[in-house]
């Protein structure tokens, strides 16, 4: 798979200054997956993280953000071994998480990345026959999640840049959520670094470019600069 968007909390982290050495499981593998650009150091990263998030988990089991980062780290390490068993526990993961707060935007967001990665890595019919994959369900996700995250730019923009990666003739639903990230106020760090992104994606779709916004897209999303 392509990663899980989230953990996927930061598309343009690499356009940012240097952050201090990763010391949270969500900090490791946002330098995992968007200021690294060599697979095993992204996967030592990876075990790192889970071994954080493992630690924490021991002490207190029912942490939900150990346990999301747990199940991101595991989408991660799958996408770059090709473990199809990775792959199916980190959906166990998130879709336990949902079942226990259907209304979490950014566990809607992981669902949503599971699904559209996976189809976009491996094609519809292997991702479907090989994972269980469904764009329907990574589209229904993925539309919950900014429904969810009200006027949030970083929900808004990671649709965007999801949903022109995986079509890039989807030109006029893709410029509509990065207009609206665009001109969103942004609350957070992390808002204020996906309008930075959405910056970069912007023109092409405003010039009607789907191929060009795509490739952007590729490259803005988690292991953008790793080869796999």
């Amino acid at each position: 798979m392509r990663g899980v968007p989230l953990a996927i909390l930061a598309p343009v982290v690499i356009a940012a200054a240097p952050a201090p050495a990763p010391e949270t499981p969500r900090d490791i593998l946002i330098q995992a997956a968007f200021q690294t650009a060599d697979k095993a150091t992204a996967l030592a990263l990876i075990g790192k993280a889970i071994q954080r998030a493992d630690a924490i988990l021991m002490t207190d089991p029912r942490n939900r953000e150990a346990a999301m980062q747990r199940g991101i780290a595991i989408g991660y390490r799958a996408k770059l071994t090709r473990s199809r068993s990775d792959a199916q526990m980190s959906r166990r993961i998130f879709e336990s998480l949902a079942a226990a707060d259907p209304n979490d935007a950014e566990v809607q967001l992981l669902i949503a990345g599971w699904h559209l990665d996976a189809i976009d890595d491996l094609g519809g019919l292997v991702a479907r026959t090989a994972l269980g994959a469904r764009h329907n369900v990574g589209q229904a996700a993925l539309d919950r999640a900014v429904a969810l995250a009200g006027n949030r730019p970083f929900f808004a923009g990671m649709a965007a840049l999801m949903r022109i990666r995986h079509d890039d003739d989807d030109i006029a639903a893709a410029r509509r959520l990065a207009e609206e990230a665009a001109s969103a106020p942004a609350a957070t760090p992390l808002d204020r670094l996906m309008k930075r992104s959405i910056d970069q994606v912007l023109p092409a779709l405003r010039a009607g470019n789907g191929k060009a916004a795509q490739a952007i897209a590729r490259k803005l999303l988690p292991f953008g600069r790793v080869g796999t």
